[in-house]
């Protein structure tokens, strides 16, 4: 079975014994990742608590990773960021300011800030990543078309920081490897054809030697659990989000072309 805990620790498993290093994306940032890596990052959308259970698995096999976590109370855990930042893990902000505050860029500035010192806390925060707030027509990333990030001691945002015609970018988007069709902001422009569905066809591309050797792996912990029950509820949940989100995306497309005529 896809999208468990034990698949997960299994997948990391494959890439250390195909000699890939990990590192956090401010690692990358800084210059200091091996040559040949993984930048492992995860997106903490829901159920925070997810997130401690697959920092604990890295943890034990020595594979730091970068935590993003949202101002919403489902992530917004403080006891759980710090547990992971005491894991040795990244800590960083998941933003979506411009959409709570509905394109007020003075106001969702201002909470971004706020936030971010919140986090630091817990941890000397040096990246960020959007939150693609699926639901907003504001796009959180245009909130530094008026500001700059690094004159917040930001050094990396990886939508707009990483080549990724040279990074491989995976990402669970959807509950699956190839979830396309279901991103709305969850994009990266890139020259690599490689598709997977399941963990287990890239374990098969490991052991084939057919990955690049730089790869940022997203993924978002609530989907991947041991409990049956659990499994079973983010199954049919997400195939439901998947329904509504392919309606939008055309409208939305629908909308986009006719303007453009």
């Amino acid at each position: 079975m896809d999208f468990t805990l034990a698949t997960y620790r299994n997948l990391l498993i494959a890439f250390q014994r195909a000699h890939y290093g990990f590192a956090t994306f401010q690692q990358f940032c800084e210059g200091s990742a091996a040559e040949k890596c993984v930048i492992l990052r995860h997106d903490v959308d829901l159920k925070a608590k997810s997130s401690l259970e697959t920092a604990e698995i890295e943890y034990h096999l020595g594979i730091p990773a970068s935590y993003y976590f949202r101002v919403v109370p489902q992530s917004n855990k403080p006891h759980i960021i710090k547990q992971i930042a005491d894991l040795k893990h990244e800590i960083g902000y998941h933003y979506e300011d411009l959409a709570l505050f509905k394109g007020d860029k003075a106001k969702a500035i201002a909470h971004f800030e706020k936030q971010l010192t919140c986090l630091r806390r817990y941890y000397p925060v040096k990246t960020i990543c959007m939150h693609g707030s699926f639901l907003s027509k504001y796009d959180n990333r245009d909130l530094w078309q008026s500001y700059n990030y690094r004159d917040f001691g930001i050094i990396g945002e990886p939508y707009l920081d990483i080549d990724f015609n040279k990074v491989l970018y995976l990402t669970d988007t959807g509950r699956c490897w190839d979830g396309e069709r279901f991103r709305w902001r969850d994009k990266v422009s890139s020259s690599f054809t490689l598709r997977f569905h399941t963990s287990r066809q890239i374990c098969e591309a490991l052991e084939k030697n057919t990955l690049p050797d730089k790869i940022m792996i997203t993924t978002h912990p609530q989907r991947w659990t041991d409990n049956p029950f659990s499994w079973m509820v983010e199954l049919l949940s997400q195939t439901a989000k998947n329904s509504i989100k392919l309606v939008v995306i055309k409208q939305r497309n629908r909308k986009r072309q006719s303007l453009l005529l």
